[in-house]
């Protein structure tokens, strides 16, 4: 006869799923801030952020702290003081800021783990402060990975975590942590009035994005000089030109003394490859405008008056009031 096994009860179970949880907030908990931003002796705004390093830098969002004149940072165990804006990025809507104090030395800070072995199940906790509510803790799992997702400066951000754990305002720039207590992504949306899709910004994203930050202030990216559209490319036209692409983008308007205009782009053009690489759609254009670019002579694959063309442009760097690619 085959004895019985036995088996655990939910109870015990739920006491693991809490015990879990509970270890990676008190890992991660003492280390998560909120942030409010002031600008002209009002407060503006706010949201969460993460010390993650011994010396008080923190991980945030970059529309946490955009325009803000100052910034002031509370910690759980009660401390508040003055932070500073080391960079942000809007494109990935990621900042990094730095804890002023003279205490800042001893502050808790949080590990940055590798989003790269987040598995789709996996339990996900959020530490945050929604509505002014410190220290707020959702929990819920991965839903999805390599998600992409429209930053607010209308540029498209990839390799996006999907996740169930509540968030809300003030939510934004906090971590999002597994049982471990390692951060795998730095929150950032939720969409209204759908309830369980919610975003973070994968923490390998927000490592690079750091270190470039902490370096230079900014994140450095090139640029031609084009304002273009999506279309799709006939069959006819495809097949007369020996091309493999579908679509490509339409050339709307090229600005005056930009790479582009020094290349020959005209208005009317399609862009079909860059670099080498296919250029399916304006985002595809704009993810290859890259730092590595920035005065490097390359490739530019365009269909003008029906005929495959092939140019070289010389990007230059972004700057901030540019808005085109």
């Amino acid at each position: 006869m085959i004895p019985a096994v036995s088996q655990p009860d939910d109870s015990e179970l739920l006491d693991a799923y809490s015990q879990a949880v509970i270890a990676a907030v008190e890992t991660v908990g003492p280390a998560v801030v909120k942030i409010d931003a002031h600008i002209d002796g009002g407060r503006t705004g706010g949201g969460s952020g993460v010390v993650f390093t011994p010396d008080g830098l923190v991980l945030t969002n970059s529309h946490v702290v955009d325009r803000a004149a100052h910034l002031s940072v509370a910690l759980p165990d009660g401390r508040s003081m003055r932070a500073d804006l080391v960079g942000h990025d809007a494109d990935t809507d990621l900042a990094v800021i730095r804890v002023t104090s003279p205490t800042s030395m001893s502050l808790p800070w949080a590990t940055l783990g590798d989003s790269r072995s987040v598995r789709v199940g996996q339990v996900a906790i959020a530490i945050g402060n929604p509505y002014g509510f410190h220290h707020s803790v959702t929990t819920g799992v991965v839903s999805a990975l390599g998600r992409s997702l429209r930053s607010r400066s209308g540029r498209l951000m990839d390799d996006i975590i999907q996740t169930d754990a509540a968030l809300n305002p003030g939510n934004s720039g906090g971590p999002l942590v597994t049982t471990r207590g390692k951060v795998i992504g730095v929150n950032t949306a939720m969409i209204l009035p759908a309830q369980g899709l919610c975003f973070a910004i994968a923490s390998n994203t927000a490592r690079f994005i750091a270190a470039r930050l902490i370096r230079d202030g900014r994140i450095r990216r090139s640029y031609i000089g084009v304002a273009g559209q999506n279309v799709p490319i006939p069959r006819a036209l495809a097949r007369a030109n020996q091309l493999a692409a579908t679509s490509g983008v339409l050339v709307a308007s090229v600005e005056p003394d930009s790479p582009a205009t020094a290349a020959g782009l005209r208005d009317g053009d399609i862009v079909l490859a860059f670099a080498g690489e296919a250029v399916t759609g304006i985002d595809d254009l704009l993810r290859r405008l890259t730092e590595e670019r920035i005065g490097v002579p390359l490739p530019l694959t365009i269909l003008r008056a029906s005929r495959k063309r092939q140019l070289t442009i010389v990007p230059s760097e972004h700057t901030i009031n540019r808005r085109s690619g």
